[in-house]
């Protein structure tokens, strides 16, 4: 036990201190680069545990054609308690004519977005970047952090899946690969301090590269999260024990590097719209992303800030969120979406991050990121981005053991015509921590 355990753990149990010795002092575990822990209190956890009860009872919907019935207490308060928004004057009576917020917004002055009647005490302020190297500071709290927890657990049993871990077992581990990335051991109070890892596969965080594999064999978590580049890895590594489920984040998951995973590790492989901004969002399933949050409202907008009607492909726009620490009214998220209604509900179809791209064939004629996204969706690759010079020469840069490069032209020129000049350059191609790669880029 180290010196900065009572603060990093508050509510360590003996369990948790016997977890955390194993996770450290394991002889095939990696060189850990940061010491984290939950911070939870006793109050915390029984928030925590009331959050688990309400998104059991209160599903994610609206009426169609209507606003949420929360939503303008929700309003009421930030327009009450959150200066920048306070300092727009009353608040509009349509909720349309409400400005719409963005990441430059947040971004220029997260104090500003804060609440004012919210303590500090508990106050974590977690750093991300953008595709554009914009630096987001998002204020959170450990309620919030350790709420992705129950989050992840209800969303599971929409595929079956039970999560059962408790003290003296390992959670979730969430796996990346990267040069360089922030590593720790911790433990999940609310699941009686099972074990909670953040990892990086890359084999230079690692003493012998070997020793990936037997120290995820030897901890045997429930649930491995990550994207899909650290989930090719894991693939490679010749695990002999199998988890309940991956959760796959960050950037887009192939229906057939999804195939060639639920194979493998014979487990459902779950695809989860998540934004550091708010949490997670939607949930893959059945053709569409089903809304996960019951306090997020989700709106489709048009470049002017204009709600398009049910079916229209727009920006996803989102109000509020669990994060009570940074409420979001009409934040623009910059990924783009169908909104549709199916058994009642609204469900996101068609999504995609960042703005629609358009390229140009040979021909003239104009094709679009999702034409792209369609020709390649059984290919087993984990990442690629699309570029398109203004001389109209393609690029391809991709990163999929298993993908032929024979294949995948065939599949562009399919879309393109076979007079399109195109480049194919397999990379090891990731994003750095916190950012959303630019799927396809046209000059």
């Amino acid at each position: 036990m180290t010196d900065s355990d009572a603060e990093h753990f508050p509510l360590l149990t003996d369990a948790g201190r016997a977890m955390l010795k194993r996770l450290r002092e394991h002889p095939h575990a990696p060189r850990y680069t940061m010491e984290c822990g939950n911070r939870v209190t006793a109050d915390d956890l029984r928030r925590l545990q009331a959050f688990e009860h309400f998104l059991r009872e209160t599903p994610p919907d609206w009426p169609e054609g209507a606003l949420p019935t929360w939503l303008d207490a929700y309003l009421e308060h930030a327009y009450a308690q959150v200066p920048a928004y306070r300092r727009r004057g009353p608040r509009p009576t349509r909720f349309e004519d409400i400005a719409t917020i963005d990441r430059g917004d947040l971004s220029r002055a997260p104090w500003d977005y804060v609440p004012d009647d919210v303590a500090l005490d508990g106050l974590i302020v977690h750093k991300t970047t953008g595709t554009t190297g914009q630096i987001l500071r998002v204020p959170t709290h450990p309620v919030v952090s350790s709420g992705s927890f129950p989050l992840l657990k209800v969303v599971l049993e929409r595929f079956g899946v039970t999560l059962t871990a408790g003290a003296g077992q390992v959670g979730v581990v969430l796996v990346g690969w990267q040069r360089k990335a922030f590593t720790y051991p911790s433990v999940t109070p609310q699941w009686g301090d099972a074990g909670h890892l953040k990892l990086n596969l890359h084999p230079d965080d690692w003493r012998d590269p070997a020793d990936r594999a037997r120290f995820l064999d030897d901890l045997y978590p429930e649930v491995y999260t990550g994207d899909p580049v650290a989930f090719e890895v894991l693939l490679d590594l010749g695990l002999k024990t199998r988890p309940k489920a991956l959760i796959s984040t960050a950037t887009t998951l192939l229906p057939g590097l999804r195939t060639r995973l639920e194979a493998a590790f014979g487990c459902p492989v779950v695809d989860l719209y998540s934004l550091n901004e708010c949490n997670a969002v939607a949930v893959a399933r059945a053709g569409a992303f089903e809304l996960i949050q019951p306090r997020l409202y989700v709106e489709i907008l048009d470049p002017h800030g204009e709600p398009l009607p049910d079916g229209e492909r727009g920006e996803v726009v989102l109000t509020g969120g669990f994060n009570f620490m940074w409420p979001l009214v009409r934040y623009r998220t910059n990924d783009y979406a169908r909104r549709i209604w199916r058994d009642g509900r609204p469900v996101l179809v068609d999504l995609e991050g960042r703005a629609p791209v358009l390229f140009r064939t040979p021909a003239g004629e104009l094709r679009s990121g999702l034409d792209v996204t369609f020709a390649l969706k059984h290919m087993p690759l984990a990442q690629f981005t699309l570029h398109q010079a203004s001389d109209g020469v393609l690029t391809l840069r991709y990163s999929g053991a298993m993908a032929r490069p024979d294949q995948l032209r065939a599949a562009l020129l399919e879309v393109f015509g076979p007079d399109q000049a195109l480049e194919l350059v397999e990379t090891d191609l990731f994003a750095a921590p916190g950012e959303k790669m630019k799927q396809y880029i046209a000059d």
